[in-house]
């Protein structure tokens, strides 16, 4: 067997989840081969290597097991609370061999739906933003939020103390209960995540003046069951396993890709420089001359010739200062018509 982190093998032992292992990692309680390992990232074979855990022996099930739960009020989904209230590995007791780890979060004040199992894999697909897998919510909240509210939730919304927008989600109005005797009215709305959180949906609808007054998970994915009462479980059929690990990723997009900051490409010592590409011959400079004629399909028309300058001559004599005066000629007069003929004007 191909070594992995220890992590992921914690994980799919059952003994915590993927970023407790890490935890549990750093406080030194990991060993391998009789040594402390205290680096997050650190591989093993688990097939090979003694891994060992608070001083116990790390076994790895082959079999893996999946059980689904009816969380009711009241219970945290942890292993143990330092408070002494109840969690769930506390409610299930000893009707559940082994180890396993719950998959994802609900708040003290929840109930709904929550998978259980040993399968580090199943649970990295389950709760991790890529992995796709939607959760569908049943939400009561007071007063009647407006559409443009809904609309407003529904794009995502930029919760105090967080510095992300939460993602896209799912917001459909189902009911409502008007005002009546000076009591308030209340709503019922069904909400579809596509991420997880800590306390999400609260936040957001006290965000826009509509505490949440209950929340009730109906659906992981493609796992639902109304039938199951809180607090009982039951084991998942194979289909509903499959079903699980066939749900398709979710694609990144484009706001995601331009908001991670590009990783730096850590620099290999050992890795030899690139070698120099050859030069490449420079281009000869052309000769620069008088422009060419654009050809045309008409042909040029030939210029006219210039006309030669005069040469200055002599100055002509200054005419007279008067005309020059004599008989006057006779005014010539036209005849009159003659018997017969046609009359004529004639002009001057």
């Amino acid at each position: 067997m191909p070594s992995e982190r220890l992590q992921k093998i914690l994980s799919a032992a059952g003994i915590a989840s993927r970023r407790e292992a890490e935890e549990i990692i750093r406080e030194g309680r990991v060993s391998v081969n009789g040594v402390v390992v205290t680096e997050v990232g650190s591989k093993a074979d688990p097939e090979v290597d003694h891994v060992k855990v608070d001083g116990k022996h790390l076994r790895i099930r082959k079999v893996k097991r999946y059980f689904l739960l009816n969380k009711p009020r009241g219970v945290l989904v942890t292993r143990e609370d330092p408070e002494g209230r109840q969690t769930v590995l506390g409610l299930l007791g000893r009707r559940i061999p082994g180890r396993v780890v719950p998959v994802g979060r609900l708040d003290l004040d929840s109930e709904g739906l929550l998978i259980l199992t040993d399968d580090g894999d199943l649970v990295q697909k389950l709760t991790h933003p890529s992995g796709g897998c939607t959760k569908e919510y049943e939400v009561k909240v007071a007063g009647i939020p407006t559409p443009s509210q809904i609309s407003r939730l529904s794009r995502g919304i930029l919760l105090p103390d967080d510095s992300r927008r939460t993602a896209p989600a799912t917001i459909e109005l189902i009911s409502t209960t008007p005002e009546k005797n000076g009591v308030g009215g209340n709503s019922w709305l069904k909400v579809t995540l596509m991420e997880g959180r800590s306390r999400q949906i609260r936040r957001m609808f006290d965000l826009v003046g509509h505490p949440v007054a209950k929340l009730r998970r109906v659906a992981i994915g493609p796992i639902r069951d109304r039938v199951l009462r809180p607090g009982d479980f039951r084991a998942l059929y194979e289909a509903e396993v499959a079903a699980l690990r066939a749900i398709p990723k979710r694609p990144r997009t484009a706001a995601a890709r331009r908001a991670a900051p590009a990783a730096p490409r850590p620099a290999n010592p050992e890795t030899p420089p690139a070698a120099a590409s050859p030069a490449v011959p420079a281009t000869p400079a052309r000769r620069t001359g008088p422009s060419r004629p654009v050809p045309s399909s008409r042909p040029p028309t030939p210029a006219k010739p210039m006309p030669p300058a005069r040469r200055p001559g002599p100055a002509r004599p200054a005419a007279p200062a008067s005309k020059r005066t004599g008989p006057s000629r006779p005014t010539r007069t036209t005849r009159p018509p003659g018997p017969g003929r046609p009359t004529r004007r004639t002009t001057r």
